[in-house]
């Protein structure tokens, strides 16, 4: 049987953890386990939490995103009550992730492309093709979802992402897109897209500055790559 968190020296116990040092110190299963409060009979809360992570061990604390309140409701020791208390933090955090990114609403470089748009596609289980929406002096105007689903010329077509940008006064675009499996790392696809948009925006005169490909806390900028210099 596991040793429950009451049987565990004080400064083990996630809740003292944290009081004492901050949550940044606690492990994904530490702060899960706070947030459930209570395990069952048998199981210890930080054993609860372990088996919950453990359902996608793949995307770990990330799968809990995607969860529906039924579907973590269905694990032995989790009722609806739980399971909504773990969602609303869930949330909570997403929502404290966008505005803390809608701050920085000037872009220097792919730095503040990233951390804008991290928030908004990190956790998607499916491609989301976005375009930046720039004034003249690198102001953020809208960051407009175009296409949902693989990125190809056929699903990215060039009217549907200029009429975005022409409607909304955009002086220049910054494309981008994110890549499910966490590794931002650009697809032949991904390029050919992006020369194609790239020759378009300069017969429109909106240029296209970059793409930006958002992948698990990590991103590739085309323009740092210096693939676009070879278009």
């Amino acid at each position: 049987m596991a040793a429950m968190v009451r049987d565990l020296p004080a400064d083990e116990r996630p809740r003292e953890k944290l009081l004492a040092g901050g949550a940044s110190l606690l492990s994904d299963v530490e702060l899960l386990a706070i947030l459930l409060r209570t395990g069952t009979k048998t199981q210890s809360v930080l054993h609860l939490a372990e088996e919950i992570l453990a359902k996608y061990k793949d995307r770990g604390l990330v799968s809990i995103v995607h969860m529906a309140p039924e579907e973590l409701a269905g694990v032995k020791g989790i009722g609806m009550a739980k399971a909504a208390t773990v969602l609303a933090a869930v949330e909570l955090g997403r929502r404290i992730a966008f505005k803390a990114a809608e701050v920085r609403d000037v872009i220097h470089g792919p730095e503040d492309v990233a951390a804008y748009a991290m928030p908004h596609f990190r956790y998607e289980l499916r491609e989301h093709f976005a375009i930046m929406l720039l004034n003249t002096k690198n102001h953020v105007l809208g960051m407009p979802i175009i296409s949902v689903g693989s990125l190809s010329a056929s699903i990215v077509h060039p009217r549907e992402v200029f009429r975005v940008a022409i409607q909304q006064a955009a002086a220049s675009i910054i494309l981008l897109h994110n890549h499910p499996s966490g590794d931002p790392s650009p697809s032949e696809e991904d390029i050919s897209v992006t020369r194609q948009l790239m020759k378009v925006g300069k017969i429109m005169d909106i240029p296209v500055l970059d793409h930006v490909i958002i992948g698990d806390n990590k991103f590739v900028s085309l323009k740092e790559q210096r693939i676009l210099s070879r278009s």
